[in-house]
């Protein structure tokens, strides 16, 4: 129970540290079992892929679990996932791929129960902190918009799609 001096919920974000060129997902799970599995399926998705990721335990000796393919994407997602610290929270730095092209994969994973963000955006993690701990309530995924877009602003992004391939 709350004192009048004592919140009983505080409310904080934290920044995800990131160079602008990275993707990020962040996501929440429920097993230890969650870094071989979130590994194996971004492996399962490309040969270029490089990534790197970390999942916090919420329970028992509650490390920072770590792995990917790329040492300095790992130390990053390490690093980051220390910041956020929520239990059972995961993230994965991405190069050499997009996000599309592994959530799929990622959500198929059992133990997945949510992604908040997968994006190459700057990103604010919302948290809350109870006297139990923290955990993730949402993001603030890059910024607002500026307006709504026009007919020529339809045609670039069509043009953009059919141009990176994600379109014919």
């Amino acid at each position: 129970m709350a004192t009048d001096s004592t919140p009983a919920v505080e409310l904080f974000t934290v920044p995800i540290d990131k160079p602008g060129d990275l993707n990020v997902i962040l996501g929440q799970s429920h097993f230890i079992k969650t870094v071989e599995d979130l590994h194996e399926a971004l492996v399962g998705t490309s040969s270029q892929l490089e990534f790197g990721l970390a999942f916090c335990e919420a329970s028992g000796v509650r490390l920072v679990r770590r792995s990917g393919n790329a040492p300095d994407l790992i130390e990053l997602a390490t690093r980051n996932a220390l910041a956020i610290g929520a239990g059972h929270s995961f993230i994965v730095f991405l190069r050499g791929g997009f996000p599309v092209n592994v959530l799929n994969p990622l959500k198929q994973v059992p133990e997945v129960c949510r992604i908040f963000c997968a994006t190459a955006n700057a990103v604010e993690v919302i948290l809350a902190r109870t006297a139990r701990g923290r955990g993730i309530l949402g993001v603030v995924d890059g910024e607002p918009p500026l307006g709504v877009e026009q007919e020529h602003d339809v045609r670039e992004r069509k043009e953009l799609l059919r141009k990176i391939g994600y379109k014919l």
